[in-house]
């Protein structure tokens, strides 16, 4: 059934709601949402006491390592941890407390899928898809999706469809799926990419993308069916935001 999936997303090492499709590597174009006061594992913390599982910690590019490993120790065991995921490290992720980790643009070398990129990762969880989740996070091109890299700057060569999920689902536990052109912009969700998505996929995925309120939770649940749950940042009252509070999410997910 749908569930409401919080997030930490960090850059700079600070809790950040930032506009997906800005985030390039020049900093002018960065456009924030929100900066938040409180560190990383204060909402680790938030989480864990109400009892909110599958929570993604983003690390957006370098400088974040510390918050997150923080927010790891404040619940062990409880979060998933993405963002420059690779075989090299996705076991010390696993051992610093991570419940599972989230891969992207490992998986791309050059904007190309690698299998043995992929295959490598799971060796180096020897082997246990339960501790793996892959992002293919997206950008539209030609009323498709294709996975964005690279702060979501680099289109890949994969298409988002019903071959590219299959192929992909016996080598890992979850999908995470970032909309990024409706990241940040809380305009909705792109409803379309929710019900393939629920078409498509036989393991759980998150969706993230322009959630704005309780009508997109629910919204999300009837597409889907229940198949698909949802991520809400920047409407969140935590974030700063105004469309819904963290309270009402939590009430939600008991319903």
């Amino acid at each position: 059934m749908t569930k409401f999936r919080p997030c930490i997303d960090l850059h700079s090492g600070q809790v950040k709601q930032i506009v997906g499709g800005t985030l390039t590597t020049a900093s002018s174009d960065l456009k924030t949402n929100y900066v938040s006061k409180l560190p990383a594992r204060h909402f680790a913390k938030l989480y864990k006491d109400n009892g909110l599982e599958g929570a993604h910690v983003i690390m957006l590019g370098p400088g974040n390592e510390e918050a997150a490993k923080e927010a790891l120790v404040e619940w062990k065991g409880g979060l998933q941890v993405g963002g420059g995921i690779t075989d090299q490290n996705a076991k010390q992720w696993i051992d610093w407390g991570a419940e599972r980790v989230i891969i992207t643009s490992f998986l791309f070398p050059s904007g190309k899928f690698s299998q043995e990129h992929l295959e490598s990762v799971l060796l180096a969880l020897g082997g246990d898809k339960d501790k793996l989740v892959i992002d293919l996070s997206c950008r539209k091109k030609d009323d498709t999706w294709f996975v964005a890299m690279n702060k979501w700057q680099t289109i890949t060569d994969m298409e988002v469809n019903e071959a590219s999920i299959k192929s992909l689902e016996p080598y890992c536990s979850e999908f995470l799926i970032h909309a990024a052109d409706n990241e940040g912009l809380q305009k909705g969700i792109d409803e379309k990419l929710v019900e393939k998505l629920a078409q498509w996929c036989s393991i759980p995925v998150t969706y993230a993308g322009g959630g704005r309120n309780l009508e997109d939770l629910d919204h999300v649940k009837k597409l889907s069916n229940g198949r698909v749950d949802l991520t809400i940042g920047s409407a969140l009252d935590v974030f700063g935001g105004s469309g819904v509070t963290f309270e009402e999410c939590v009430q939600w997910n008991k319903l």
